[in-house]
């Protein structure tokens, strides 16, 4: 090998060398980058709720629609059957959804109603019909029958309306507000004319409507700690 052929090979390893140094130093610049965006970056976490078919998403502080209209009807359906039997399941399976402020409300009321239902003998159940949900407010309305039956006496049906509010907070449902209506008249009367419509379609009832005392009060103490 010659001399000049030994000084040209050695300056291209120099500079293969050089030349790998400084993609080294890129490709760990990017990574850095990448590192940072990750970071800082909401991950949204794709879900299939068990009532719904199709994929919905869920970020850190919000979701969609559906995902919401799922977990009002779940636990709408929840508290409008409730048993003496199932009340410490109901319990325990709602109170990591509520919020603080509607936690112990929502404790006192499911109490007085299983010991209205073992003073009177009578069973509740609730059928939902419809879900609407209210953009405006952030709240999933939910209409149906509720209908209760004792031993000795025919089943009693009356409309039922349920006013919920889901919040997501660190990817985790919360329920912030929760209100329960007799009949439909006195909250289509907080609405807006054309929503108003959505529920006076089709009502059983057209006495005054007599909102759930318990819940009423739970909503109450959410609104102001929580606002929509």
């Amino acid at each position: 090998m010659t001399l000049a052929r030994f000084r040209q090979t050695w300056q291209w390893l120099v500079a293969e060398n050089r030349f790998h140094r400084g993609l080294g130093v890129v490709l760990l610049g990017t990574n850095l980058l990448t590192l940072i965006a990750l970071l800082q970056a909401e991950r949204t976490v794709v879900l299939v709720p068990p009532i719904l078919e199709n994929q919905v998403n869920v970020a850190r502080d919000r979701a969609s629609q559906d995902v919401k209209e799922a977990w009002a009807l779940f636990v709408t359906e929840l508290l409008g059957n409730v048993t003496p039997s199932n009340a410490p399941y109901l319990r325990k399976t709602l109170e990591p959804l509520l919020s603080p402020a509607l936690r112990r409300a929502i404790a006192d009321a499911l109490d007085a109603q299983v010991e209205a239902l073992r003073r009177d003998q009578v069973s509740v159940r609730f059928e939902p019909k419809r879900i609407h949900y209210d953009a405006a407010r952030d709240r999933v309305l939910i209409s149906g029958k509720q209908i209760s039956t004792g031993p000795a006496a025919a089943p009693v049906t009356r409309p039922r309306l349920y006013e919920v509010r889901v919040a997501f907070r660190h990817y985790r449902p919360t329920i912030t507000h929760l209100n329960a209506y007799q009949t439909l008249r006195e909250r289509t009367a907080e609405t807006s004319e054309g929503e108003a419509s959505v529920w006076e379609e089709g009502a059983a009832d057209t006495t005054d409507w007599v909102p759930d005392a318990t819940l009423s009060a739970a909503s109450t103490s959410s609104s102001s700690t929580d606002t929509p």
